[in-house]
């Protein structure tokens, strides 16, 4: 008879566990094998990400922290004698909300603890420690609504919710859930189209100026920036196309003399045509030979165009643009015998 009893309890404990979070914790785990499984740049590899970032942990923390439903008028004007002492409870609207601003809270605490450890702040452990999290909070929430009396316990009934709202006068309780909703879903779709639909902006385009090390490595900031006469300085640029689709740039070394911070004169050195591939990145050499008078100081201005420039090229034209500036040296006096 004690076995019976036992596993009665036990079955009646199983029918009586939350079907909202037995759903969470399932979801959670199945968004952890979806995320882990498919590759990088997945579409519905982000979608199966959301719930996980924006949901799913909030949901779970607002469960253990508000096990009961919310109480009705009766119940809220009752002495506190008449009333049965046990959580405060609030509805699914309020519960909604709470949810998604709880899930943008823990996602950024889960990252801070994984920054500091050794498997960083790669997709996988992020996944991964967001879904044991969830889970963990939706049992701990379970274990908490399974000791509030069955009466006053939350439960996901929407149909029931909504019979007692028409039985009960609480047009504007009604109402500011039906604005919290609204805003729920406002703020999520805001967050869906950030996340997957294309930048109106478009792509990028980046230039970066090296010269060469020792071992024959590419250093940046490292250019000489002194000359002799007729001689030129070797620079190397490096051309990355991030625009959506191949594109054929057009490159102008310029020599500019500057006064008070302003250009008195430009003259191109060298304009050449480079194609680069979409989301490739290109590397050209160039041997800049400094068009100025022994003892001046000059700026070469690397500019990129997507198109060849009209008029005078100018940095204000250009996609975009990197600069060094040289010295050409004093030729050494010759000692007179």
């Amino acid at each position: 008879m004690s076995l019976r009893t036992d596993t009665q309890t036990r079955l009646g404990t199983v029918r009586q566990y939350p079907g909202d979070l037995a759903v969470v914790s399932l979801l959670a785990i199945f968004t952890y094998l979806v995320v882990t499984s498919l590759g990088e740049g997945s579409a519905f590899r982000l979608l199966a990400t959301l719930p996980l970032v924006l949901f799913l942990p909030g949901y779970a923390l607002v469960a253990t922290l508000f096990p009961a439903r919310e109480r009705v008028a009766q119940e809220t004007t009752a002495t506190a004698i008449d009333v049965e002492t046990y959580p405060r409870g609030i509805d699914l609207a309020e519960r909604l909300g709470l949810a998604f601003a709880l899930s943008l809270a823990v996602v950024p605490v889960v990252a801070l603890v994984l920054a500091v450890t050794e498997w960083g702040l790669a997709t996988d452990p992020i996944a991964a420690t967001l879904a044991v999290v969830t889970v963990f909070l939706a049992q701990l929430g379970a274990i908490r609504r399974l000791r509030v009396p069955e009466s006053k316990r939350f439960s996901v009934a929407p149909l029931a919710a909504l019979s007692r709202s028409q039985r009960e006068d609480t047009t504007a309780g009604t109402l500011s859930s039906i604005i919290l909703g609204v805003a729920i879903v406002a703020a999520v779709g805001a967050l869906l189209v950030g996340l997957i639909a294309p930048l109106s902006a478009g792509g990028f385009t980046q230039l970066a100026l090296y010269s060469e090390g020792d071992g024959g490595e590419l250093v940046a900031g490292e250019l000489e920036d002194e000359v002799e006469p007729g001689e030129s300085v070797p620079a190397t640029i490096e051309i990355e196309n991030q625009e959506g689709e191949d594109v054929t740039y057009t490159v102008v070394v310029q020599q500019q003399v500057l006064e008070n911070g302003a250009v008195m004169d430009r003259a191109a050195l060298e304009t050449r045509t480079v194609s680069v591939a979409d989301d490739e990145a290109v590397v050209e050499e160039f041997n800049v030979a400094p068009a100025a008078e022994p003892g001046e100081t000059v700026r070469i201005a690397v500019l990129l165009y997507e198109e060849e420039p009209s008029g005078v090229p100018t940095a204000e034209d250009a996609v975009a643009d990197t600069n060094f500036w040289v010295t050409v040296t004093e030729p050494d006096a010759e000692v007179e015998e």
